[in-house]
């Protein structure tokens, strides 16, 4: 009769064993494939915490909502974010067909509801994707090289520090209306210097590791450091940053937009919805109540979410 047979434990230390080579044993292969890796044990993490799953799948369906504005209009209210029905206008949820109710010019709330979410997210996911590309590459730069180059572009963040963002954006509003992308150009190119000094720090903490100087003394180049060494390890900085700026963004077009200095009419926000609601906020309550929560359940479900990430990604809990 055959001996039953027990599991070993893995023992992580049996990579290269006394000999200093991997196991070339069918065990020890299948031990190393079946360890989870980072952004693995990370996702398991972030699943152990309801309250950021939901966040995601409550995001997720924001997302899908905002991109479905056209079968929204085609196949659910029926009206498109820009038609005007002026007889119909203040209607209540549920009045002459709208959903949602109707603005002041008789549009379709629900309608505007999805494209306006579709321009908010769009300029605040642009915005972020633009200011990590300057900010993310001032602060790599400076922190690796130092020396001159990191004075030089350090003080170029200093300077960039220093300017009034909002009095900077409000007068460039005033003067040139920007659409939706050079909105979202705009709010970057005042916004980066705040990622570029958070990687230049963790970048000059990494470039004195172990394994970069290991990859130095082999002949590693300089770009095969970076992309190989520094890059992977600031990742997850990234990842946390990015999930925490959003709301921030969200919130920086909604009120430039509530301030008629943001998105033009009648391409819809939900900052030029809510702008265009205050006059009429004590005969149709409903026209603020609605973008105003879009916009803070949006912010709230990122921010859950960046809080699941940044708990899910640090290495200290991540056993």
């Amino acid at each position: 009769m055959a001996q039953p047979t027990t599991a070993l434990p893995y023992d992580p230390d049996a990579r290269l064993g006394r000999t200093g080579r991997a196991p070339t044993d069918a065990l020890g292969r299948s031990q190393l494939r079946s360890t989870p890796g980072y952004f693995t044990r990370a996702w398991w993490r972030f699943r152990q915490n309801k309250v950021s799953l939901v966040a995601l799948m409550l995001w997720v369906a924001i997302i899908v909502f905002t991109l479905a504005g056209g079968l929204i209009s085609n196949y659910v209210s029926g009206f498109g974010y820009a038609e005007n029905h002026l007889r119909d206008k203040l209607s209540a949820p549920g009045e002459n067909g709208y959903i949602l109710g109707s603005d002041g010019n008789g549009r379709d709330i629900l309608t505007r509801l999805a494209y306006g979410g579709r321009v908010s997210l769009m300029v605040a996911g642009l915005a972020t994707i633009s200011t990590l590309a300057i900010g993310a590459t001032v602060g790599a730069v400076a922190g690796f090289f130092g020396g001159w180059v990191d004075s030089v572009l350090m003080r170029l963040v200093d300077m960039v520090l220093s300017i009034p963002s909002l009095a900077i954006l409000i007068l460039i509003s005033s003067l040139y209306r920007p659409g939706a992308v050079g909105l979202a150009l705009i709010i970057a190119a005042l916004s980066w210097s705040g990622i570029a000094r958070l990687l230049r720090g963790e970048v000059l903490a990494l470039r004195r590791r172990d394994y970069v100087e290991a990859a130095r003394v082999i002949g590693a180049t300089d770009r095969r450091i970076v992309t190989r060494h520094i890059l992977p390890n600031v990742v997850p900085i990234v990842i946390v940053w990015a999930s925490l700026a959003i709301p921030g963004l969200i919130l920086t077009e909604a009120a430039l937009s509530f301030l008629g200095l943001g998105v033009r009419v009648p391409t819809p926000s939900w900052g030029n919805m809510l702008q265009e609601a205050q006059a009429f906020y004590r005969l149709a309550w409903t026209n603020v109540f609605f973008p105003g929560f879009m916009i803070y359940i949006t912010v709230l479900a990122i921010n859950l979410v960046g809080n699941g990430l940044r708990d899910a990604l640090d290495p200290r809990l991540n056993d």
